[in-house]
């Protein structure tokens, strides 16, 4: 308020509400709005500005023309953040220039001397920083990436570049540091072509390699001996690993071999300021190695020479926002487009992994057998006919020999136990018979969380009075008995023993080398000091029972991680697995063969013509929008549509997946599938068609999915 409105009387009476409200109305004091070029000067070269805008609907996936005003002149460079206005009319010209429309946020990517748009251009409203974050290599990755995955670039840029933090940008980034030295092999002379993929690296090569690790706590230290040796021939490399926990391991690692100050760490709990200063420094070019989660992907490494992916099979590195996209694949885009060498690392294998192999763009880098055998620990299987045998399996939900290998193991250091389920009871089945126990007004599963009445887990309905409909057995067990409950039972029978849990909820990353026993759910397993003495992998029926392409390689991976935390079989690391011993995951666990069993998998998914041998995309939505949508695409001549069929209705309150319909309603999905070479052009029809239903208003509610990671 000016000094000329009223004031309070001398008295000190308050004034009213209503008179000060209309004071405000009344005052002339004009209000502040962002620069624009109304009568002012264009700048005198290249005045014009092309920016992509902060919009990621389809149809508006383009750049738009901006005047650059001469007080902007200078700020006003290419990878700048600019905010301009956006949306409006023909009907908002004045004088011949365009004015009006919402402010928002975009990207400067190139300034102009001349414009493709024969009409008034609005102008530049700010530069919001001067720091250019967006380079053409970037840019272009960021192009790539939409375009695969039938999406916009403003929406992979909300993945690509971090949001701005002026105190970061205010700080200056160290000086880069020169070449070190190259490291010594180290625990790669396990591999048969170890070394000599990191004398290719020192040497400026491009080597791209599958690597299948040994068990054990070495590859961290082998991924930063591999980034050494990348950064001593004066290159960058770059390091995505699926979690903190695992980022943390590997900048240890870095630290041990490197030094400091030679890498960045890119990981959410860093926190938005300490993440972005890190950013900085990497595309100022201060660091030359980044090692991240998911999003570092799309770090501006300056001349990248390496790009690392640990454990390509964790969902963790599936980005959940759109376009969606899979770290995997970005790597291996940018690969491609910077030319730089590839590593795709893992204890165990995925069928895209064992298709790089054989498709020959990828060189295995495996251990011969006997480093195996003296890395791995001994496997052993309790199937269903010796469960059926085993009074305490029947008794309990532990059998023998599993008691025995606990036992043992106690006596050396801590016991692995891996649940594929958190919580107490999450599923109830009859005790004789094993039929899963329904509601018998919904046939949803029945639960009995925290030992409480047995109730639905769909409609909440109490089910006191039920009985097995195909034995009449009142009695029930735990079919899939959560880590709470396990340890709960395990800590009955080992009272002196310490038990720990470590899953969703609360994750260990280490545990002493004590005896003690840890529960955990998969992916939540801690590392042991000096490696566990045994562990026990419940339940391995559960995970192969899911109904899912990928169930076998996802349960073979689980229990590979698990079992690569034990000591070596000459050290007396027993992995017991409560699995068909008959079944191909469980053969290739004991054999500790997972390239073998996705080489099969690989040979079976392109006689079936599944993905990753073929191009897949998912189309979700109500019926009548699927059916519409899939009529009005153009899609290939080669492409073919399987469905569409409903999907499982969410429950309201009920847990969601990224991608899940909304809370009670119906909808369908139809899977579009097309052979090797024509997915560019299914990425484009699709998202064509999508864009034009979005041109014509009204909303949109079909998704799209391109390569989704779960086609049942």
């Amino acid at each position: 308020m000016s000094s000329e409105n009223e004031r309070p009387d001398e008295s000190g009476e308050p004034e009213q509400l209503a008179l000060i409200r209309e004071t405000v109305r009344k005052a002339k004091v004009p209000r502040a709005k962002p620069r624009t070029w109304r009568g002012a000067a264009l700048a005198k070269e290249l005045p014009v500005a092309r920016v992509v805008v902060n919009k990621g609907s389809l149809h508006l996936d383009q750049f738009f023309d901006y005047a650059v005003p001469e007080e902007l002149d200078e700020a006003a460079q290419p990878g700048v953040r600019v905010r301009v206005r956006f949306g409006a009319g023909a009907h908002q010209v004045k004088n011949g220039r365009r004015e009006g429309g919402r402010l928002i946020d975009g990207f400067l990517v190139e300034r102009r001397a001349t414009s493709d748009y024969s009409g008034p251009l609005a102008a530049l409203a700010d530069v919001v920083s001067p720091e250019p974050v967006l380079g053409p290599e970037l840019l272009g990755l960021a192009r790539a990436v939409a375009d695969r995955y039938a999406g916009s670039l403003a929406d992979v840029l909300q993945l690509a570049v971090p949001p701005r933090s002026a105190r970061a940008e205010g700080r200056t980034s160290p000086e880069p540091l020169p070449p070190p030295v190259a490291p010594e092999p180290g625990s790669w002379t396990r591999y048969e072509r170890g070394p000599a993929f990191l004398d290719s690296l020192a040497r400026g090569g491009t080597p791209r390699a599958v690597w299948n690790a040994l068990p054990g706590r070495h590859w961290a230290e082998e991924i930063a001996r591999a980034v050494g040796a990348t950064l001593a021939s004066g290159r960058g490399a770059l390091v995505v690993v699926p979690d903190g926990r695992a980022a943390g391991r590997v900048d240890a690692a870095l630290t041990a071999v490197l030094g400091e100050g030679r890498h960045a760490v890119l990981t959410a709990e860093a926190g938005p300021e300490k993440r972005y200063a890190q950013w900085l420094a990497v595309r100022r070019g201060a660091v030359r190695a980044v090692v991240g989660t998911r999003a570092a992907m799309f770090a501006p490494v300056r001349d990248l020479g390496l790009v690392v992916i640990w454990d390509d099979g964790d969902g963790s590195h599936s980005e959940p926002h759109a376009p969606q996209p899979h770290a995997r694949e970005v790597l291996l885009l940018r690969a491609a487009h910077d030319r730089c060498a590839f590593l795709l690392g893992s204890t165990g294998c995925t069928v895209e992994a064992a298709q790089l192999v054989e498709s020959g763009w990828a060189k295995a880098l495996i251990a011969g057998r006997e480093q195996v055998r003296r890395a791995a620990p001994l496997i052993r299987t309790v199937g269903d006919g010796e469960l059926a045998r085993d009074e305490a399996a029947r008794a309990a939900r532990l059998p023998s020999l599993a008691w025995q290998t606990v036992r043992e193991g106690l006596k050396t250091g801590p016991v692995l136990v891996q649940v594929p389920r958190r919580g107490y009871v999450p599923r109830l089945a009859c005790e004789r018979c094993r039929t899963p126990a329904r509601c018998r007004h919904c046939a949803g599963p029945l639960e009995a969380p925290e030992q409480q009445e047995l109730h639905c887990g769909w409609c909440g309905r109490g089910a006191a009075d039920w009985h097995c409909v195909e034995c009449g057995s009142t009695r029930l067990r735990a079919q899939v008995v959560g880590a709470r409950r396990t340890a709960e039972e395990l800590g009955r029978a080992f009272p002196a023993v310490p038990v720990r849990t470590s899953g969703r909820d609360h994750i260990l990353d280490t545990v002493p080398g004590r005896p003690a026993l840890v529960v955990s759910t998969p992916g939540a397993e801690p590392v042991a000091e000096g490696g566990y003495a045994a562990a026990l992998l419940l339940d391995g029926w559960a995970m192969l029972g899911r109904p899912d392409l990928r169930a076998g390689e996802e349960a073979l991976r689980r229990w590979i991680d698990a079992a690569s935390l034990v000591r070596g079989q000459p050290e007396g690391g027993t992995v017991v697995v409560v699995a068909e011993p008959t079944l191909r995951p469980v053969q290739a666990l004991v054999r500790w063969d997972p390239v073998g069993h996705a080489q099969r998998e690989l040979a079976e998914r392109a006689e079936l013509g599944f993905p990753p041998v073929s191009r897949m995309a998912a189309v979700t939505g109500p019926p009548e929008a699927v059916e519409g949508f899939l009529a009005a695409a153009g899609l290939p001549a080669d492409a073919e549509v399987l469905g569409p069929v409903p999907l499982p209705v969410v429950r309201p309150g009920g847990p969601r997946r990224p991608g899940d319909p909304p809370p009670g309603e119906q909808w369908d999905r139809a899977l579009v599938r097309v052979p090797p070479g024509s997915g560019a052009a299914l990425a484009t029809a699709l998202k064509q068609a999508r864009a034009a239903r979005l041109a014509r208003g009204g909303g949109d509610p079909v998704r799209i999915r391109v390569d989704p990671p779960d086609i049942g």
